[in-house]
Order: C-alpha cells, then structure tokens, then sequence
C-alpha cells in the first residue's frame, strides 16, 4: 500500500446517463465537483476522461491523489438489460427447473395474467450432475468427477463464457461444489466459474441459484471492466489505491468486486444514500426521504436515525415495479431502497389507448435527450422540462452544454399532435406523469417502511431530483425539502462518506431455547468474521481500526420469512436466549403491529458485518463566493394550463444570502442541477450550506 502525504480524495459514479465526480481536500473542505456525460459503449472511458479533466481544474497531477472511490451501474445494468455472459446452470440431479420454478406463488392474485421476471438462465442452459448431500452433509450420491469431465467438454462445445454452479445443501457442506469448480476450472480455461457457496452461504436453494446465476452472468464483463479501468488509472499516473462502493452502504477492493458483481448491484446509488445518512446525522433530523432522480432512474429511501435501511429481501428487474415478488431476489444486504425508471432521459410516448406513458426506456447519455443537440429525435423529460422553462438552456453543466429548445420542442409535438394538445400543454403532461409515477413510488415505499411521507423531511438529489422536489413534495404532503450544496452530483460526495466493509451470513436452523449450543454459534462467527477481514485485506485495512457487528435472522417456527436484529450484549456475553427472543419480537411488532404469544422462535441465519470508521467529510460550511460572470436573470416558467408562463426568478447559487428566503416561482442555479421552487414555496440558503425549501 503506497502511502501519500496529499490530502485530496476523489470520487466519481457512472450513471446511465451522466458521470459524477468531486474532488475534495481533507484538510481545507475545498470540494471541486464535475460533470461528464456517460460512454455507454465502454464506461471507464468517459469516467477517465472527467478525471483527468477534474485534476487539471484543481492544478494537481494524478500523482497527487491518494485515494478514489467508485460507484457503478455496471452489474444492474447488464441484468436488467439481459447483456451478460452466456452462461450455463449446473446442478444436482433432480433441481435443473429451480430458476424456472421459483417460489410458485403469484405476486399479484388477481392478475391472470401476470407473470414474474423470466429466469436468467433458461432451462436449455441448465444440466444436471450425480451427486447429494444431506442437510447434515451425509453423502447419499458420491460425486462422479469423470462425470463432470464429460460436461465440461459439453459446455466447451457449447461456447458458454461462465458456469454457475449450484448443488443442494452446499451453504454448509461445499465439497462436492468445491471440487466441481476445480475440474471445471481445469477443463475450461478462460471461463468463468461461480459456485454458489461463495456467493452465499444461505439455504433456499432458489434465492441461492438466483444469486449465483447473477454473479456468473456478469462476472465476465465485471472482470474485463474493472481491469479495464485499473490499466487507465495506472497509465494515467494515478497510483493511489482505488475501491468501489457496495450495494450495502461500504467499500471494497476492486478485485473483489470483479469476483464477486452481485455485491456492487446497487453500488452508484447506494452512494447518495450513505451521503443522505451523513445528512442526517449532521442535522440531526430523525427521519429523512432521500429522493435521487437522474438521468435514467429516480430513486427513493428511508433514512431513520441517521443509518439507512439495510435489506437482504431486495428485488431487481421486477416485472411490476410496485409488487413484491415479481423480481429476482438478491439475498444480500442491499441498501432498501425503491427505483423506477423515471429519469430525464425517460422517453414518453402515447400508447395504444391514447395515454401518455414515461419510460422505463431512456434516451441514455447517447443520443440523449432531443435538446441534446446529439441526434435524439424522441421526446424525454428533460425535453418537458426545458420547454417549462424548469431548465436555463444557457446554464446547462455550468454553461459547458447548450440546450437546443426548438429541438425540445420538435420532438414533444410527436405527443402533442395525437394528443390534440399544444406543446406546452404535452410538456405540461409529461412532467405531471413523471411526478405521478415518482410520487406513487415513493409513497409505496415510505409506507412499506411504515412512516407516512408527510412525517418526513425530503433530501432530493441527482442532476433531474431537484426540477421535481417541489411537485413531489406538493403532491405527498412534505412541508421541508433540502437540497445539500452539490446536490447534482450528490452521489460522488457519498463515496467519499463510506467505510469500507464485508458483510457474511451462514445458515443454521436452531430453536430459540434453554440448551442452545453457544459454543457453536460463537465457532460460526469466528469462522464468518475470518472470511471478512480477509475480504478486507484486499482493501488494505488495518483490522485494529474495524467493528464487528453481529445480527440473526429469527422467525417464529412456521414462519416462512424472517427478521433480521441486532444480537443484544447480553446474549452474546452470557447466553441469554430471552433477550434476543425479546428483541425480535420488538422487531414483529414494530414491523407487523402484533407479536405471537406463546410461539416458538427460531433463528434461521447468523449474520455479521465488519467495516471501518467512516472518514470525515471535511467539506467547508462556508458561503461560497460569487463568481465573477453569475448574474441574476428571468426566465418564462410555465405553471399549467390555467396560469399559463410567469416570469420566474434565475438566482445562481453563489448569489443566495445565508437566511434571504426567495418565493417561488424561482430557479435557483447550480453547476449542476436547477432547484425549481414552485408558487406558494420559499427556499433560503442555512449555515450548513444546503438550501432549505418549506412549502405552504
């Protein structure tokens, strides 16, 4: 590990549409943020780019950096859009059907129709291999190796990239998978192998095959990217050591993350999450909405106590975005939150009813929205949105980026014309549908969590979240929204918040009772608490400065789903079966309203996680100064059919007094975002440096 004397960190997340970076000094708070858009074709290449062009900004060299952090769409883009490796499935005899299968249940009763997200890997992609363990890990079929030479030479025929493999019980007793993954390893070369035990170690044969399938998918273009992006780095002269975000809130090595895709899943916005937590916490507010909308997704969570929603019953590419069930699970911590494909390069069009639809499809960073200037005919909301006024086309990325209005217009008349509406009247109904379907999603989830949006305060941001706040805020009730100085490129600054960390589950089944075994529930943290330092290692962390935490999955015997808690020091200490049945059922009642008297309990998994003191976000207070060439000026801003346009304050930021409260309608300007306050709304500039918006 090189050590450094410089005291500048950078961080930088590749979106769908636009590349977030900031560059901050430690010592003195100074934060130099930057803005680039997406290569979609290969991602490090722009990422790379807006690095090298944020250290010539600042007068550094790339030397003189001694630490980047990393967000990423990669994983969850390649699954959401199918585009991975082709990948086959083995597994034990008798289980080739587990992905097509599922759970057998339906998420929607009443929809005869619906249908869950297809597996990953159809059923001509899987095959089956003799062999079976017990759950006690008795060998009922011995594993025949010549067997597995002989499907090796099948799936070198075939030309698969990776394998997944999966055979029952192996959470606990892997050596039939352990010695699969070595033939196959040396019967194919190049290709990768993902055995299911060292992606989880959690029964449910399902939830398990799912994760493995994930990770072996897109292992391959995990791998080739992360290397990718590493040689860039290194010939560009940065020789600092570089970590990716989690989709659990922390940091790992990249090595890890190139192994090991299904744990970086959420890892772009799970940093403006992290960033939210920070938020809090400075602020003291006990329950915060964080609203991140950019240019592909919006995205929502619950922040309570300063510490986001940590879930391992997370869900991605569901085919109803609202129902439960209808997704892939990922059985990891997952920062819990909600996503939808409603961003500014969301693409509306009228459907086969005459309504008008938004997205999931995305005009992406390439063409871009029409007003882009780049070749994108169709019409997005950023388009709606500069044809409000919500946008100054000369204030776009700082001024680096002029948008063409007569092309936003151009391409919202293909909905205004069957409409039978006029231009702006369909902007109008594009930004209002937007909002409906963010308002509808953030709801869902607020009330999932069981608070109510209008008991919270709403932290929005992402390059597109601060255009919308107002409407969002209006329409659930929220009285406060805060937008944090640098809210367009929120989500780097929450790179810069997380500690790196390694999370470990292990399966076992036991009766919450006098006579548990203690001492071979404290073998099974030793063991799981190795495996995390040593994923740390590879991030080069000092296990003196880490903490351990210690949880459990507990249900009441016949249940079918669990509850994760903290294990109480009492139990840890001495044993004390009653106060982690105490704790859990806490966990019931907050969660459910309701506990079962007289119901055995039953722990399902132990759980633990290991991660570092959080780095300090030095980020000055302070106002920053005017800059020479901002100046205040009007826009037109169109209020709807009846109001009409109104003319509309344009207030650069640098401009804002601490305390000076500005009424709505108003534009309030960033490098890298525009704050829409709307009629019957007030925004003022707070000591912290964020810009506080109270609605009436």
């Amino acid at each position: 590990m090189m050590k450094h004397t410089s005291t500048w960190r950078m961080g930088f997340d590749i979106g769908g549409t636009f590349t977030d970076l900031v560059l901050l000094n430690d010592e003195t708070g100074m934060a130099l943020r930057h803005k680039t858009l997406t290569t979609p074709h290969d991602p490090s290449e722009g990422a790379y780019t807006g690095l090298t062009q944020l250290v010539e900004m600042a007068g550094l060299k790339a030397s003189e950096i001694h630490t980047i952090t990393h967000g990423t769409t990669l994983a969850i883009n390649a699954l959401l859009e199918r585009r991975g490796a082709k990948t086959a499935l083995v597994v034990t005899k008798g289980f080739r059907d587990v992905l097509v299968l599922g759970r057998e249940y339906r998420y929607d009763i009443y929809d005869l129709n619906g249908a869950p997200a297809a597996p990953l890997i159809p059923r001509s992609q899987a095959y089956e291999i003799n062999e079976r363990l017990t759950s006690r890990g008795e060998v009922i079929t011995a594993l025949d190796e010549n067997e597995v030479v002989t499907l090796a030479a099948e799936l070198r025929e075939e030309g698969y990239e990776a394998v997944a493999v999966l055979c029952m019980h192996a959470y606990a007793w892997p050596e039939h998978e352990n010695r699969i993954e070595a033939i196959l390893s040396r019967e194919l070369p190049g290709v990768s192998i993902s055995v299911s035990h060292k992606v989880s170690r959690e029964i449910r044969e399902y939830d398990r095959g799912v994760l493995t399938a994930m990770n072996a998918f897109v292992q391959p273009k995990a791998r080739h990217y992360m290397a990718r992006l590493e040689q860039k780095l290194r010939d560009g002269g940065f020789v600092c050591d570089w970590l990716v975000m989690g989709s659990n809130g922390g940091l790992m090595a990249p090595q890890v993350a190139a192994d090991y895709p299904t744990r970086i899943i959420e890892s772009g916005p799970a940093g403006g999450i992290v960033a939210t937590a920070a938020f809090a916490r400075k602020n003291g507010h006990a329950q915060v909405l964080a609203f991140d909308m950019g240019g592909t997704t919006a995205k929502a969570c619950v922040v309570r106590n300063g510490e986001p929603s940590i879930t391992t019953d997370y869900e991605v590419g569901r085919a109803d975005r609202l129902l439960k069930g209808s997704g892939l699970p990922v059985k990891l911590p997952v920062v819990d939150m909600i996503e939808i494909g409603a961003g500014g390069g969301s693409i509306a069009r009228v459907d086969s009813l005459g309504l008008l639809e938004i997205g999931p499809e995305s005009a992406s960073a390439y063409p871009g929205p029409a007003c882009y200037g780049r070749g994108g005919e169709l019409p997005t909301v950023t388009d709606a949105n500069l044809v409000l006024g919500l946008l100054d086309p000369d204030a776009f990325l700082g001024g680096r980026m002029s948008l063409d209005v007569s092309a936003a217009r151009q391409a919202i008349s293909r909905i205004a014309e069957p409409l039978g509406l006029s231009i702006e009247d369909a902007a109008w109904g594009i930004h209002e549908v937007a909002n409906s379907k963010m308002a509808e999603a953030l709801r869902t989830h607020a009330v999932e969590k069981n608070v109510s949006p209008h008991q919270m305060t709403m932290l929005a941001f992402g390059g597109a979240g601060p255009s919308h706040a107002w409407s969002l805020a209006k329409i659930l009730n929220v009285k406060k929204v805060y937008f944090p100085n640098g809210a367009g490129v929120y989500s780097a600054f929450g790179l810069l918040t997380a500690p790196p960390s390694a999370d470990f589950v292990r399966s076992d089944r036991c009766r919450l009772q006098t006579g548990l075994d203690l001492k071979a529930v404290s073998r099974i943290f030793a063991e799981g608490f190795d495996e995390a330092f040593t994923t740390l290692s590879a991030a080069n962390v000092d296990p003196a400065t880490a903490t351990t935490q210690k949880l459990a999955d507990v249900r009441y015997v016949g249940q079918g789903s669990e509850l994760t808690v903290n294990l109480p020091a009492s139990f840890i200490e001495q044993g004390d079966v009653a106060a982690l049945i105490s704790a859990f059922e806490a966990a019931h009642l907050a969660r459910f309203g309701r506990t079962l008297k007289g119901q055995g309990v039953e722990v399902v998994n132990w759980r633990g996680r290991v991660q570092t003191t959080p780095p300090l976000m030095n980020t000055s207070d302070k106002q920053s100064q005017p800059e020479p060439e901002a100046r205040e000026k009007t826009l037109a801003v169109y209020l709807g059919r009846d109001s009409g346009f109104s003319d509309c304050r344009v207030v650069p930021r640098s401009l804002m007094v601490t305390g000076e409260w500005i009424a709505g309608p108003a534009l309030l300007q960033e490098k890298e975002c525009a704050i829409y306050v709307g009629p019957g709304a007030a925004a003022a500039l707070d000591e912290q440096g964020n810009i506080l918006m109270e609605l009436k």
